[in-house]
């Protein structure tokens, strides 16, 4: 019987060697570049590893490192501050200028298939650090967006704040930045509108609907399963954000930690201070945090998201 089975086996790989043997770079990529370094860093989240102390050694120290978050860490709690801010405010802004936007290029407008490019490029280049000084450039203390605004209001520049060197206004910016890259999102809410069936539309301007009665009964109800796609990626990449804030605030999170993003301190504690144990705890939570929203939006998204096949 045992013989026969192995009989069997051996017949079954033989026959799918070859799907197995292309699967196979695949997997070994998976287990050595994903695989143990999220297990790795799950033991190492666990433990005291300063990489400039203990070079082969790391100290077991339970859920210290989560503990000392919460209490002897006051970065922590300003940079899930400034983070949720972020978030909150910056992917409602995104999800709803894409929208609109995506709706204008829906249009029969001359050349639009060129507007529909150069709305795109943003999004192609705005997570680059070339785009980041740029900014950082464009809204210093004398740079041409204060010069815009002296030259339209007649206000002397020297009187306009210098808009990422002020705690109260460099998050914003950011904000803004991230708004800028409006376009992958307005291509999928593009792509949705597309599949809307005109039919639709003329049933409702036939009972006397408006236009905005017909986007906010028809357009927005069945690009819905859209909205929570945009919605769930441009959240998970915004709890990620990292470059905007490190080039910007030189990596300090300044001013006074206004753009202390969470990503940008997770980083500092690895890096710069050594301290990859702390790191790894830090990135374990922040998944956790994800993975809490994510499970929120799509726990509430059956109240809310309309696949117009009574689901």
């Amino acid at each position: 019987m045992s013989s026969s089975r192995t009989i069997n086996i051996k017949k079954f790989f033989k026959r799918n060697s070859v799907p197995y043997l292309f699967l196979l770079p695949w997997l070994i990529g998976f287990l050595v570049l994903t695989a143990y370094p999220m297990f790795m860093s799950l033991y190492l989240s666990l433990t005291d590893y300063n990489i400039s102390k203990y070079l082969s050694e790391a100290k077991f120290i339970g859920l210290g490192n989560y503990i000392t978050m919460f209490t002897d860490d006051p970065k922590f709690i300003k940079s899930l501050q400034v983070t949720f801010t972020y978030v909150f405010v910056s992917v409602p802004l995104k999800l709803a200028f894409a929208l609109i936007v995506a709706v204008i290029m829906n249009q029969k407008i001359r050349f639009v298939s060129f507007y529909r490019a150069v709305y795109y490029i943003p999004t192609l280049l705005g997570g680059s650090v070339a785009i980041a000084v740029l900014w950082k450039k464009l809204f210093s203390k004398g740079g041409v967006i204060n010069g815009i605004i002296a030259a339209i209001t007649g206000i002397d520049i020297k009187l306009i704040p210098g808009w990422i060197s002020s705690p109260k206004y460099a998050l914003w910016t950011l904000v803004l930045l991230t708004v800028w890259q409006f376009g992958s999102s307005m291509i999928i809410f593009l792509a949705g509108l597309k599949q809307i069936p005109a039919e639709y539309y003329e049933a409702g301007s036939i009972d006397g609907a408006n236009k905005r009665q017909l986007f906010f009964h028809i357009t927005v109800p069945s690009l819905s399963p859209v909205i929570l796609f945009n919605l769930v990626m441009q959240m998970i990449t915004a709890f990620q954000a990292f470059t905007q804030a490190y080039i910007i605030s030189g990596g300090k999170g300044d001013p006074i930690n206004s753009t202390l993003f969470y990503t940008l301190h997770l980083y500092n504690q690895g890096f710069y201070y050594k301290e990859m144990g702390y790191a790894s705890a830090m990135a374990w939570l922040l998944l956790i945090i994800i993975s809490a929203f994510t499970a929120i939006v799509l726990k509430t998204s059956g109240n809310w998201v309309n696949y117009g096949s009574g689901q």
